[in-house]
């Protein structure tokens, strides 16, 4: 292998001898020359080495001399096209080419006018090659004037917007303008120069005038490379290129790309090059994002991130500007929420296996996360365009309408409520009227009845048959009493109705009785004679102070309560009493609603709903299912026998359970 290599070796310094050996003794045969100057190119391409020795043999100075002295011009073009090649090639080359007296020689050729356009460009390919990745170079071509040379080039060889590159002359004017576009980007950028970048910036009015009227790829490719290496990493020369509209020209033409995307596959990928130069503009200086927001470039963006047939890199370039589009534009990032960017965001960092994609992807959600918490609670408080502006104001206004239509609606249903409710009240009112000379002749009957099952247990259960029924006993009672007792008797009758509320006795049969108030029994004085008073009193009593029902034995429940029942329909009564008798009240509001500011509990707020001699509906339906729901919990903790009592008290409570067995057996 190595004497292979050597071989090699040996081969190529021969014929580098050979060639240069016919460069010298050709010099009236120019044809013969440029065969083995093209050569010579050869040979240094394929061998990184042959470079350094044909320097080594003096065969490098020679070339030069030979394009500054020749005077034909196909030689002058050879020997430029070996040096370029040579300098590209060989760093040595390179340093030994780079002089001032060749930059000079160079700037001659480019500025005679009897110079062809191909040896102009082959000028410039050696300048290319003197000043790519050395910094040396792009001092002398500063220096020596050989940058304004290339200026003037910019902007002279294309005098015209319209190309028509089947034309001859046209597309080698092209070639050339191209070749002093590439220049330009070394000269300015790799390494980075700032004196030359600022130099440059001058081509930026010229550049968007190109970028205006000719959207070609052709055209398009070479200025966005020469813009985006001349902004990169200099914020004065970005601000600059902002000032003159080379930031809205961008955006201008990246909207005109990214509709004509939907159609050819090279305008979504010419799209994603001035989206790097539109990144080169904004990176170091994220407040200029706000002038893409009047173009919605992040929803473009978006879009053309869609395309299957865009690469990887391509994708990592759109991803990368849009994080510096909003690193700093909350425009820019409520117009990546409005177009489902963050669903698009999370979906590449969880899906993508490229650690590139991902990390410019978790770029762009940490720029979101603070408009994300400013959303969560207000959308209303940013600055958008005049456009969007005009829609949120339309979907403001109809929100408005929609939100009259609901409360006109509402006030609509309510009032039909309130007529129904008022149809019934008057319907009850009717029901009221026409039972009360029922209720007045049937009274002492009633009170009979209630009074016989409570005490002697009346008839028993095969002769209940031939009783009137007891919930239209109850009724009849409780239309007596709500007519002959006051609101404030009311209150209190109600109160001592409530099982949970009343107290209990022992007496020495057992019998538990309830207190009832005596005002209600003064009443019924006035609407009684003398005689049925005492009755009355006196089977009120036990109408009210009913024994608690017990359980006799496990497998039989006892009958319901005659006073449950009673009192439950009396305490609907007297409600519905107070409702349609003081109807004009309502309007005005009850103790509940009075004392929301003074200190209440569950004991306190029940005892106030009691005593107030009417209610609001609400707190009507609170007392009602209040009173509904200790009756059924008293009953519950007296016919349960699993709860623990201490030996005495299970003992009375098994005597007192069976003189209410004997008491519901007699009912």
């Amino acid at each position: 292998m190595e004497s292979e290599d050597k071989k090699k070796t040996q081969e190529m310094k021969t014929d580098l001898n050979l060639l240069l050996e016919c460069l010298k003794y050709q010099m009236d045969n120019p044809l013969s020359q440029k065969e083995a100057l093209i050569t010579i190119h050869s040979v240094c391409q394929q061998n990184n080495n042959a470079g350094v020795y044909f320097r080594e043999i003096g065969g490098l100075m020679f070339v030069k001399n030979l394009a500054k002295s020749s005077a034909h011009s196909m030689v002058k073009e050879a020997a430029l096209y070996t040096l370029g090649a040579v300098a590209e090639q060989n760093v040595y080359c390179q340093q030994t080419l780079c002089t001032s007296e060749l930059f000079e020689d160079l700037i001659g050729y480019l500025s005679d006018n009897n110079s062809n356009t191909n040896l102009k460009r082959m000028s410039i390919y050696v300048i290319l090659g003197l000043v790519s990745n050395n910094r040396t170079g792009q001092m002398l071509v500063k220096k020596t004037g050989c940058i304004t040379v290339l200026s003037q080039l910019f902007k002279t060889v294309l005098p015209e917007y319209e190309l028509n590159f089947s034309d001859k002359d046209v597309f080698q004017n092209y070639q050339l303008w191209s070749s002093v576009c590439s220049t330009l980007c070394v000269c300015v950028n790799n390494p980075q120069n700032d004196e030359n970048q600022v130099f440059c910036s001058s081509l930026f009015p010229h550049a968007n005038d190109w970028l205006v009227n000719c959207i070609k790829p052709e055209i398009v490719r070479p200025i966005c490379s020469f813009i985006g290496l001349t902004l990169a990493n200099n914020t004065y020369v970005q601000k600059y290129f902002v000032s003159v509209g080379g930031l809205d020209v961008l955006s201008q033409v990246l909207v005109q790309l990214e509709s004509d995307s939907h159609k050819t596959l090279s305008s979504a990928k010419l799209a994603v090059v001035v989206a790097k130069t539109v990144d080169a503009c904004i990176a170091n200086n994220p407040t200029f994002g706000v002038i893409l927001s009047k173009y919605s470039i992040v929803s473009k963006l978006l879009t053309l991130l869609l395309y299957d047939s865009l690469d990887s890199g391509e994708k990592f370039s759109i991803i990368l500007t849009l994080g510096h589009c909003t690193e700093d534009c909350e425009e820019n990032q409520y117009d990546l929420f409005k177009s489902n960017g963050l669903p698009l965001m999370i979906q590449i960092l969880t899906d993508s296996q490229n650690e590139e994609l991902s990390k410019a992807a978790t770029f762009v959600l940490y720029n979101c996360n603070k408009i994300a918490e400013k959303l969560s609670q207000n959308l209303g408080d940013y600055s958008l365009d005049e456009n969007e502006a005009q829609q949120l104001e339309a979907i403001n206004f109809k929100e408005k309408n929609l939100e009259g239509y609901w409360k006109k609606a509402k006030e609509i249903l309510h009032r039909i409520e309130q007529l129904e409710r008022e149809e019934n009240e008057e319907s009850m009112q009717e029901k009221y009227k026409n039972n009360v000379s029922s209720v007045n002749i049937d009274t002492q009957e009633t009170l009979k009845h209630l009074c016989a099952n409570s005490f002697c247990g009346g008839p028993k259960t095969e002769d209940k048959g031939k009783e009137q029924p007891k919930n239209l006993q109850n009724f009849k009672f409780r239309e007596l009493m709500s007519k002959t007792c006051t609101s404030d008797q009311m209150k209190i009758l109600l109160k001592n109705a409530n099982p949970v509320n009343a107290c209990c006795r022992e007496s020495e049969k057992n019998k538990v009785l309830y207190k009832t108030n005596s005002n209600c029994n003064l009443n019924l004085h006035e609407q009684t004679t003398l005689e049925k008073k005492k009755f009355v009193s006196s089977s009120s009593d036990y109408v009210f102070k009913q024994p608690a029902p017990a359980v006799k034995n496990k497998k039989q429940l006892p009958e319901t309560d005659p006073f449950t029942l009673c009192s439950d329909i009396i305490n609907k009564e007297v409600i519905t009493f107070i409702a349609t008798d003081n109807s004009k009240l309502l309007k005005y509001r009850c103790s509940g609603c009075i004392a929301v500011g003074k200190s209440l509990n569950s004991r306190n707020f029940s005892k106030l709903l009691h005593s107030c001699s009417y209610q609001c509906d609400r707190h009507k339906v609170i007392m009602e299912t209040e009173d509904r729901y200790k009756s059924e919990l008293r009953k519950s903790l007296i016919c349960n026998k699993k709860v623990l009592l201490t030996p005495r008290r299970r003992k009375r409570l098994n005597t007192e359970s069976a003189a209410s067995g004997e008491i519901s057996e007699c009912i």
